[in-house]
């Protein structure tokens, strides 16, 4: 059992055991029931892990990555494994899911020092994780700053998020649940509103989970209550985060947060997105570009294991949604805030 403070989870850890150098990661899958830790000593592991959703979260994924490609040289070095071997390994660590970019550019990055030896390796792949907590509390801190002047109201604000963006997700502190955090440290927040969020319920299982450890007041809900609680005002806005954003301001998430940006349009209220500047990728033009992780059938068509949907009955289980720049009224970063909706594009 990991003892994880209760200022900052880590959710990726590079440490040493008795069997050796490797990740110990918390173990999402087993949250909000048990807080554990799964020790990862080999390439199949990790992919095992990021497929299962074991780590997820861009940027938690983006520290997975990076201490990925030490965990490569590590069991290359172990194995006898040639070069070409460990280049192999750590593009399936690369390609384990397809749509959140950091991914992949923070495996390139670390890879990019595999000449230079594991301990240069592993300093990359420290800077990673420092860069994304700095990242992570300069955006809680920018993205309240711009909420409190845009609403500009005398009471504490209601505020919707979906899937989980807080310090399981990332580096340790979190991005839409950093603006969040901020938000309750400043005594600015009324309550929170988390959809339970499909695949794996990552906002009832993980995000309620993180609210309540802060003792932030909140509200679990089905994703289909979200648009329908935005439109009757009982929100002042809604804050998500991102796993990839294209160059022109389209966004992609956790599949569901299209409807949540098409009813604060009509409601008039903001739809903010949070991520660090890493989930900007300049080079995808637009949402169309970014591919979409397919999930298994069964997570639709069955419940607890037990067929809820008729024998002949196809799933169709997308992870993540595009919601087009035009809806995203503020994309939140460690720089600062762009308002999308206006053309200001993301970087």
């Amino acid at each position: 059992m990991s003892q994880a403070s209760n200022e900052e989870l880590r959710a990726v850890v590079w440490r040493v055991t008795a069997r050796g150098p490797g990740l110990a990661l918390i173990d999402q899958t087993a949250l909000p029931h048990a807080l554990r830790r799964l020790d990862v000593h080999t390439v199949d592991q990790l992919v095992d892990a990021i497929v299962r959703l074991v780590v997820r979260g861009a940027p938690a994924l983006g520290a997975a990555g990076a201490y990925g490609v030490a965990l490569a040289l590590v069991q290359g070095e172990r194995e006898g494994w040639g070069r070409a071997r460990v280049d192999a390994e750590v593009a399936r660590v690369r390609a384990a899911r397809p749509t959140a970019v950091n991914l992949m550019t923070c495996v390139d990055r670390a890879a990019a020092r595999l000449d230079e030896g594991l301990g240069a390796v592993l300093a990359e792949a420290d800077a990673v994780v420092e860069e994304d907590l700095a990242a992570n509390h300069a955006m809680g801190r920018h993205g309240a700053d711009w909420l409190l002047e845009r609403l500009g109201r005398d009471r504490p604000l209601r505020v919707l998020t979906h899937c989980n963006t807080g310090a399981l997700a990332t580096a340790g502190w979190g991005t839409a649940l950093g603006v969040i955090r901020e938000l309750h440290r400043r005594d600015r927040l009324q309550a929170v509103y988390a959809d339970e969020t499909r695949p794996l319920l990552q906002g009832a299982r993980l995000t309620a989970w993180e609210l309540a450890r802060a003792g932030i007041p909140h509200y679990v809900q089905a994703d289909a209550a979200a648009a329908g609680v935005i439109l009757r005002g009982e929100v002042d806005a809604a804050v998500v985060g991102a796993d990839r954003i294209a160059a022109n301001g389209d966004t992609a998430n956790k599949v569901g947060t299209v409807g949540i940006a098409l009813a604060c349009a009509h409601a008039g209220i903001p739809f903010v997105v949070a991520a660090p500047t890493t989930t900007v990728d300049l080079a995808t033009a637009s949402g169309a570009d970014i591919p979409i992780e397919l999930r298994a059938a069964d997570e639709v068509l069955e419940w607890a294991g037990v067929r809820t949907a008729p024998a002949d009955s196809r799933g169709h289980n997308p992870a993540f949604d595009v919601t087009p720049g035009a809806l995203v009224t503020a994309l939140v970063t460690e720089r600062g805030v762009r308002e999308v909706a206006k053309g200001e594009l993301p970087l």
